[in-house]
């Protein structure tokens, strides 16, 4: 066993090829907003989102009014969730020789794998090098599938319909007046995506700290820059980019909470997740490129206070609350025996919808909201440009929060490497059963 430990008992579909593709459009394409020195810093590995290495602050208008909902906001009801430990035991030894190895070979800092199965909670809990269960991580583009659900929150409390265009719930949607809250989070909203420019001049905002989410939505959905690069939605898939910002300041705006708030009501008391929050962190540190920002340090302290977080990438959270969500997400949408998301809003997170609605595809693989899935395994993953990788195995009722403070690739290969092994410890644990003890959390 590693030092530091901490233990309580086919083909990945992780963006390799999309994110190595997307580094080289990215370094060949974006020379107008692109200067030697930050070429140096992008050869360290290739996201699946990059900020723009120059930007100017959006322009500073006043969004649309737009009217209170009259539906009244549901929060949500603190809660401690204890539970009985696994009932079953389970054998992760191969898996944390396979990390151990990794993140020696790769002189990481290191690494948290945290394990859940639908009926035993945490199964295993581990961490390597100078990591542990209090560090917070910045997670890039596992972000997303955290914006989806409190898109899909407010749809089961009739404040949104998510199949409803967005110009029906605010005034500024007028300005794309037929895309869905449905389409901007299965990146499928017809606006351009964060590849092959992520620095694309009309949505720069997303990526700045200034402003607010009303101001950046407004700018981006209303923007005449963009006429000649959109399409019809539901018509190609677009990953990522200034769709996302709309989802924030559409939901703030439906709900009359900040989006704060929402993350709050959604998550942080329902499910005691307290290291959940957003920031706009891309253009806070020095240096601008692929590898994660060292400046951090786990310490959201570093980052200065934003009323424009960023929607695809801009959350920080530990190992263990992340793991938390994903539990969630195996249990019918609950966190212990309070309702956070209804099956039905999990349902159209889970499904393929951009293969179902309009034959979409990207690189062989699905997207439903928020979500990757591997249409071969089923596997669902939520990948980040830092290297972690969060993902559900829904028929085995299993899942996984592999974080490692990296790039795309490096999280990309261990994922890899893993979901084999993790998936045959829990069949190999629930082929038998120990006695049961208590913890608070699981």
């Amino acid at each position: 066993m590693s030092p530091g430990a901490v233990v309580v008992s086919g083909r990945p579909p992780v963006r390799v090829r999309l994110l190595v593709i997307g580094a080289l459009l990215v370094v060949g394409s974006t020379t107008a907003c692109t200067t030697a020195d930050d070429d140096a810093a992008t050869s360290s590995g290739a996201p699946d989102e990059f900020p723009p290495t120059e930007a100017t602050d959006p322009p500073e208008t006043d969004p649309p009014e737009t009217t209170p909902p009259t539906t009244p906001t549901v929060t949500a009801t603190t809660t401690t969730t204890t539970t009985t430990m696994p009932t079953r035991s389970y054998d992760f030894s191969t898996v944390d020789l396979i990390v151990e190895q990794f993140v020696n070979d790769r002189t990481l800092t290191g690494a948290g794998l945290v394990v859940v199965d639908r009926d035993d909670g945490v199964v295993f809990e581990q961490y390597w090098g100078g990591f542990g269960p209090e560090r917070v991580s910045l997670i890039a583009s596992a972000s997303k599938m955290i914006v989806a659900g409190v898109l899909m929150r407010l749809d089961d409390q009739g404040v949104l319909d998510v199949d409803a265009p967005v110009a029906e719930a605010v005034e500024w949607g007028a300005g794309n007046p037929d895309i869905t809250p449905a389409q901007l989070v299965s990146n499928s909203s017809g606006l351009v995506g964060l590849l092959p420019n992520p620095g694309y001049a009309p949505y720069v905002c997303q990526f700045l700290p200034q402003g607010d989410l009303q101001s950046c939505a407004t700018s981006i959905f209303t923007s005449t820059g963009d006429d000649d690069d959109i399409i019809d939605p539901d018509t190609e898939f677009r990953y990522g980019g200034g769709q996302w910002q709309v989802v924030g300041a559409l939901a703030e705006a439906v709900s009359g909470r900040s989006w704060a708030e929402l993350i709050d009501d959604t998550y942080v008391r329902p499910c005691g997740v307290d290291s959940l929050g957003f920031n706009n962190h891309w253009t806070q540190f020095g240096s601008i490129g692929f590898a994660y920002p060292a400046e951090f340090d786990g310490d959201p302290g570093t980052l200065v206070d934003t009323a424009n977080p960023n929607m695809e990438g801009g959350a920080y959270i530990t190992a263990p609350d992340y793991a938390q969500l994903l539990l969630m997400h195996l249990r019918g949408g609950r966190c212990g025996d309070v309702p956070v998301l209804s099956t039905d809003a999990l349902a159209q997170m889970h499904s393929d919808r951009i293969g179902n609605v309009y034959g979409g595809s990207d690189g062989g693989s699905g997207y439903g909201m928020g979500w990757w899935i591997d249409r071969d395994s089923g596997r669902l993953t939520d990948p980040g440009a830092y290297g972690t990788v969060p993902w559900l195995d829904l028929g085995n009722g299993h899942g996984a929060y592999l974080v490692v403070e990296a790039d795309a690739s490096t999280g990309a290969a261990l994922a890899g490497e893993l979901f084999g092994p993790v998936a045959d410890a829990i069949t190999a644990g629930r082929a038998g059963s120990t006695s049961t003890s208590t913890t608070d959390g699981s």
